[in-house]
């Protein structure tokens, strides 16, 4: 047995209010990072998605070699790593600690030798050094708060220029790199700043909502943009590849287009005005595509030749995927977040569901008989989706929910702290207060199933009215966390938080095995085939497992299936494994089995 990799619908770049978030580009890709993971996304080829996940910590940037071998991404610990393009690997070049804190910025030179890294820091707050030795090319000083950005001529001679918290932009001569002059244009925090790919200018944006253009060689300031300025902090720039235009995004919802030669705004695009269309990052293509992302974690895509909006908004989660639910259809499903987002998907777009939704973490999603979708949230509320958004019926929960199942009838199990709600059309229909600490539940038909921090399963019968138990089962060693039964409902799995899946006959009312025993973290989703021969697992330590019935010792690993933890599995068709985590991200497997 054995699995491959056949899809990525990626993640949205992580974003924080008041920050201005890193994206970059190479070619036609945009590359940026959400958690530990960094994207590497083709705007022309969706199917064509890097991801790495190396990081331990929080990554925090990545931008590409000029030659387009490398990559270089920056973490929340204030380590670099270069990684391999070429191959599927994704091999190490290089991992060097820079600074002592987060790393904000980083930028190779034009020769795709040289890399400086800044950010927050004790006694430096950049380092300029070699990619493949790790060894010094100069000194990034004159800074004495944390350094934002950073930017370097591609050209010879090189320039580099750094910009902070402290107001000020270096200006750098090199190779090797070393302090020339202080440049006191700004008066706020200094958000972003970048070279044109000529060479001939830089530019620098902040919170002052000041846009400065410098030379590219000396430094000399030549102007202040005032002609249509931006009415709220600008949080990032970038440069055409022709270097006569640059684009500005900021927190007063708009994205600008600035000529360099006028010195004016010749396109303003409006997002609108709630807080999420705050505007915190961007990056302009070689192919003319204007990407600016909004705090929602929304892409948005211009065309500079045409129209006041974006010509299309790329919707993906940009917080980890806490519940998911298939649908009707194969291949697409809910999902939802941590921060209460759900979003649809179908087969190749997102979309953000429409009207009342959660206000907080959605605890889960499971698809109803009729199509519809209902999810649970943290906010203690269960919520109907049909089609493209949420109906305006709901129902309050008596406490925060952990689990959701449906029974043949429609009626929804609702794991709760210390109560089990039975509701069906928006009313409560029963109530189970249990002896033992319910944590997780499944149903199939009219039997339910209702895992315990107790370490057992309690098997009910529902009639529509009243749950009746009928049986305890015992084989679990930890608090069970997650329950499924398979499709023709004899058998039921039941995950634990020590990692272990005991296999029990659900008719017979019997243990039969606890062989499943490969994750050493607590398991957070179960997903039967539809032949009932094979039960596939995701959990905690970031790893999802395929085990078969008749061989229960023999299972197929998925190693680092999602950085974080595998939160979600199901399955599309009986070859196909679908899984979702904490960085957002939705990845297929192909799975072959042994005949």
């Amino acid at each position: 047995m054995s699995s491959k990799q056949a899809g990525l619908f990626p993640c949205n770049p992580a974003t924080t209010r008041g920050e201005s978030t890193r994206i970059s580009s190479d070619k036609d890709k945009i590359v940026y990072t959400n958690g530990r993971t960094v994207i590497i996304r083709d705007l022309k080829n969706p199917s064509a998605v890097i991801s790495y996940a190396g990081h331990v910590q929080n990554a925090t940037v990545a931008r590409i070699s000029p030659t387009g071998y490398y990559c270089a991404s920056g973490d929340a610990g204030g380590t670099v790593k270069i990684w391999d393009l070429v191959g599927e690997d994704r091999s190490l070049k290089g991992e060097y600690k820079i600074i002592a804190g987060r790393v904000k910025d980083l930028e190779w030179d034009g020769e795709s030798k040289r890399i400086i890294a800044v950010g927050e820091g004790r006694e430096k707050y950049g380092h300029a050094f070699m990619f493949d030795t790790g060894s010094s090319t100069g000194s990034i000083i004159g800074h004495s708060k944390t350094v934002n950005a950073v930017s370097i001529r591609q050209q010879r001679p090189y320039r580099a220029a750094t910009a902070g918290d402290d107001c000020n932009i270096v200006f750098h001569s090199g190779t090797p790199y070393k302090y020339e002059k202080t440049i006191k244009t700004h008066t706020k925090f200094i958000q972003d700043l970048r070279y044109a790919p000529s060479g001939d200018h830089f530019a620098s944006v902040g919170m002052d909502m000041k846009i400065f253009l410098y030379d590219g060689k000396e430094g000399e300031t030549i102007a202040e943009l005032t002609d249509g300025p931006h009415t709220g902090s600008i949080m990032a720039l970038s440069w055409s590849s022709d270097s006569k235009e640059f684009v500005t995004s900021s927190a007063d919802r708009t994205v600008k287009l600035w000529d360099v030669e006028t010195r004016k705004a010749v396109s303003t695009w409006n997002l609108g005005k709630a807080v999420e269309q705050q505007q915190v990052g961007n990056a302009w293509t070689e192919d003319s595509i204007i990407v600016s992302l909004s705090l929602s974690g929304d892409l948005n895509i211009f065309d500079k030749r045409a129209g006041d909006k974006p010509s299309r908004v790329l919707h993906a989660p940009s917080k980890a995927i806490t519940a998911l639910a298939p649908t009707s259809n194969s291949g697409t499903f809910v999902a939802g977040l941590a921060d209460g987002r759900v979003l649809s998907f179908d087969g190749a777009d997102y979309k953000d569901a429409e009207g009342p939704g959660h206000k907080n973490l959605v605890a889960g999603a499971v698809s109803l008989p009729d199509g519809k979708v209902v999810t649970v949230g943290y906010d203690d509320q269960v919520r109907e989706l049909e089609g493209a958004g949420f109906t305006q019926a709901s129902s309050p929960t008596a406490s925060q929910p952990k689990s959701v199942a449906v029974a043949a009838d429609s009626t929804l199990f609702v794991v709760e702290i210390g109560v089990v709600e039975a509701i069906r059309s928006n009313q409560k229909v029963h109530e189970l207060k249990p002896k033992y600490v319910p944590s997780a539940v499944a149903a199939y038909g009219s039997a339910v199933a209702i895992g315990s921090e107790e370490h057992k399963v309690y098997l009910y019968d529902w009639d529509g009215k009243t749950l009746t138990e009928t049986a305890v089962l015992e084989g679990n060693r930890g608090a069970v966390s997650a329950l499924a039964f398979s499709a023709d409902g004899t058998q039921l799995a039941s995950g634990d938080s020590g990692g272990k899946i005991a296999l029990f006959d659900a008719k017979e009312k019997k243990f039969i095995t606890s062989r499943w025993s490969f994750h050493s973290g607590r398991i957070l989703s179960l997903a039967w085939t539809s032949d009932g021969k094979h039960c596939a697992s995701g959990s905690l330590d970031t790893h999802a497992y395929v085990y078969s019935v008749a061989k229960p010792g023999n299972a197929i690993a998925i190693k680092n299936a999602h950085a974080g933890s595998v939160n979600s599995v199901f399955w599309i068709g009986d070859k196909k494994l679908a899984s979702a985590g904490a960085d957002g991200c939705v990845r297929t497997w192909e799975i072959t089995f042994f005949s």
